[in-house]
């Protein structure tokens, strides 16, 4: 079962490691906001039972598009190697939420992994399409409207590139890793809003 191996720790888990996942860690990286990433399937499983899929969407990114956004992940992996980003090479399965214990700073989620459990007071997801999101805010008991990303962040859940009907393109996608980053980090430092200078990721400028 996962879980089986034990228990770790952390301030924020990042499921999926592509260009969204790498884009956060970055961010969060250089404002001093421990986070681990970890690879997605449908993030979303919030039963027992593992996801055993995810929609996936049909626009394909143009030849330009694809360059850059080929050449902003070259440089988001050039940053974690360099900066020691915690990447790890296992994969999600499930993610529950943790008996509410308001202003203590403790975890609020559990993310079930095929080596254990990650315990975060935030998570950022970085794959799934509406239809699942809708699904998660039902199975989480969340008071959404019209707008489950809201809901999400209400309880300490970020979205990166998912939700949409067309792909972000990477540009989009940078700006919306350094509004979460920029969230998550006044989160874990009440008034600390400054961005450490950083010459090894022009990609993501203050």
């Amino acid at each position: 079962m996962p879980g089986d191996a034990g228990t770790e720790q952390t301030t924020t888990v990042i499921v999926g490691a592509g260009l969204p996942g790498l884009a956060v860690a970055a961010e969060l990286r250089r404002r001093g906001v421990p986070a681990i990433v970890v690879d997605g399937l449908d993030p979303h499983s919030t039963s027992r039972h593992p996801a055993t899929g995810s929609q996936q969407r049909c626009d394909a990114p143009d030849s330009e598009t694809l360059r850059e956004r080929n050449e902003i992940l070259r440089h988001l992996r050039n940053y974690a190697t360099s900066h020691d980003v915690d990447i790890r090479s296992i994969r999600a399965v499930q993610l529950a939420r943790t008996v509410p214990t308001h202003g203590t700073g403790a975890p609020a989620w559990e993310v079930h992994t095929s080596a254990g459990v990650l315990m975060a007071q935030q998570v950022v997801l970085t794959r799934c399409a509406q239809s699942q999101l809708r699904r998660m805010v039902s199975e989480l008991d969340l008071i959404a409207g019209g707008n489950p990303a809201a809901a999400m962040r209400a309880v300490g859940i970020y979205l990166v590139g998912v939700g949409e009907l067309i792909t972000p393109s990477p540009k989009d996608v940078l700006r919306q890793a350094k509004t979460v980053g920029q969230a998550i980090s006044a989160q874990v430092n009440p008034g600390s809003e400054a961005c450490p200078p950083t010459a090894s990721l022009a990609m993501l400028p203050c």
